[in-house]
């Protein structure tokens, strides 16, 4: 089994104890599953000493972490949410509280940031103190696994090689207790490894891991990197 089947396997077994159990709210498969308990791990979050000290904070857009972005806005940090499959040259929203006129929880949906934020390429954004990542399962060694299409790799490498997320950025994901596996998890160069994991019930500490220095290019197919406007844009500067 190559990796890519290893990880699949992972995934199809979450996915399916999820809504078994009836955790999550809508049919997960697929996607970075949504959970009951997410507003819970949210506040967990909020809680610790790295959440309290950042200002900037990076996050998917999924509805899993929405509680999460919602939260960052209602505490005045600004936030930078990921464009959806990454398909604009421009790839994040900026997102800042003190220029909008929505509740926090409406400005953080997919749907507002699209209508009412604008884009911005890494060369206009602040250092990141905190990264939010969507996950389907994560070790408590870090090791974690998105839905497979690589996108949260891509934009984290994008922070790295720009020198807006370095080692003392500290990265997250809110997850479902049973999304969190006590087995070793595949793991290829480009993945990264979270530093907390936040569940509705606990705040898992994970040891400190090497994170990729940028862009790992051999990895990436060449449909990809036709696909993800930002993608094609570098590849010409660093294959010319």
């Amino acid at each position: 089994m190559n990796l890519d089947d290893q990880k699949n396997a992972v995934r199809e077994r979450v996915w399916s104890t999820l809504i078994e159990a009836k955790i999550s709210t809508s049919d997960a498969r697929g996607h970075i599953p949504d959970f009951i308990g997410s507003e819970r791990a949210a506040q967990l979050l909020a809680s610790t000493a790295p959440w309290q000290r950042a200002r900037t904070i990076k996050a998917n857009p999924d509805t899993a972490q929405l509680p999460v972005r919602a939260r960052a806005l209602a505490e005045n940090k600004l936030l930078y949410m990921a464009v959806p499959k990454i398909a604009t040259v421009r790839p994040f929203y900026l997102i800042d509280p003190a220029r909008s006129r929505m509740s926090p929880t409406e400005a953080a949906t997919s749907r507002a940031a699209a209508a009412n934020s604008p884009l911005v390429g890494t060369e206009d954004m602040r250092p990141i103190d905190l990264v939010v990542c969507g996950t389907v399962a994560v070790n408590r060694q870090g090791v974690r696994l998105g839905k497979g299409a690589g996108y949260s790799d891509i934009e984290v490498a994008l922070l790295i090689e720009d020198g807006l997320v370095n080692d003392n950025t500290v990265i997250v994901t809110t997850v479902h207790s049973l999304q969190v596996v006590d087995e070793p998890l595949p793991e290829a160069e480009h993945d990264f490894r979270v530093d907390l994991i936040i569940t509705e019930k606990d705040i898992i500490a994970c040891p400190s891991a090497r994170r990729p220095n940028g862009l790992i290019w051999p990895s990436m197919p060449a449909e990809k990197v036709a696909a993800i406007p930002v993608l094609g844009k570098r590849a010409k500067r660093h294959f010319n």
